[in-house]
């Protein structure tokens, strides 16, 4: 006997049929779900980097009303720099390399000791990409990539510095997983604002910015040096304070920040 004939004269309340009706959807929805990611994966790829420059844009304060993002990405130079050294690496192209990625592989990574990981981040990538902004030939903005753990997740972000290398233009995170309400007012643009105009050393070289809770005020006292606390969200807080003094401390940006201010 034909065994789909077979298999169509079983009652439908049969286990085999139920069983076979299952599998069988159970593969074509499988094959359907797969095709789509596979289609999808280019756009989702290039929506995705369409996002990470309009994260590096808003954070450097460079979006503008009208002008698409990929001209206004137009004037951000990214460059590959060593960490260790602090200098450009021009053999690696920024476009393609992925730090995140590389952080996770022992031949692009170094482990960080208990002491140094103030982050949380476990291992550090031996190469960053940085972006930078230059107006009429001058070194105008520094944007640099931080990333470390709040209270419940690795907050990814960006830190824009003045040409100074010192003073604070913008800070942001675009992605992290903090409580709604509490640490995810990370993404509060009124707390954002707060960092604005900020100074990262003191004048020893020293990463001196701090969240302090009970708000900063005209009489605070260093206030160039601090920032409000996240109301509630002690740890997020804490959180962002050890990222910032890590990235830009002496396992960070501080040799590249050197460099590049000794350069002018």
């Amino acid at each position: 006997m034909n065994p789909i004939k077979k298999y169509l004269d079983m009652p439908n309340d049969s286990r085999s049929k139920t069983i076979v009706v299952a599998l069988t959807l159970c593969l074509v929805c499988s094959i359907l779900v797969s095709t789509a990611a596979v289609l999808l994966k280019p756009r989702q790829d290039a929506n995705k980097a369409l996002d990470k420059k309009r994260n590096i844009l808003t954070i450097a304060g460079m979006m503008q009303p009208g002008v698409s993002i990929e001209e206004s990405f137009s004037k951000i130079e990214p460059r590959i720099v060593d960490m260790a050294t602090g200098l450009f690496v021009d053999k690696m192209d920024p476009t393609k390399y992925d730090q995140r990625k590389a952080a996770k592989d022992e031949n692009l990574s170094v482990a960080l000791t208990k002491d140094q990981d103030i982050a949380s981040i476990r291992r550090q990538a031996k190469y960053a990409t940085v972006y930078l902004v230059r107006k009429e030939n001058k070194l105008d903005t520094i944007i640099l990539p931080v990333h470390g753990y709040g209270l419940w997740s690795t907050m990814y972000g960006f830190v824009a510095l003045q040409g100074d290398g010192k003073t604070v233009k913008g800070l942001g995170f675009y992605e992290h997983a903090e409580t709604p309400g509490l640490g995810g007012e990370v993404d509060n643009p009124l707390w954002k604002e707060k960092w604005v105009g900020k100074e990262i050393y003191t004048p020893q070289g020293d990463v001196a910015i701090k969240l302090i809770k009970g708000g900063v005020g005209p009489s605070t006292s260093n206030a160039q040096y601090k920032v409000d606390a996240l109301a509630g969200a002690t740890l997020t807080s804490r959180g962002v304070e050890n990222l910032v003094h890590y990235w830009l401390g002496d396992n960070g940006f501080k040799p590249f920040l050197k460099h590049i201010s000794n350069e002018g």
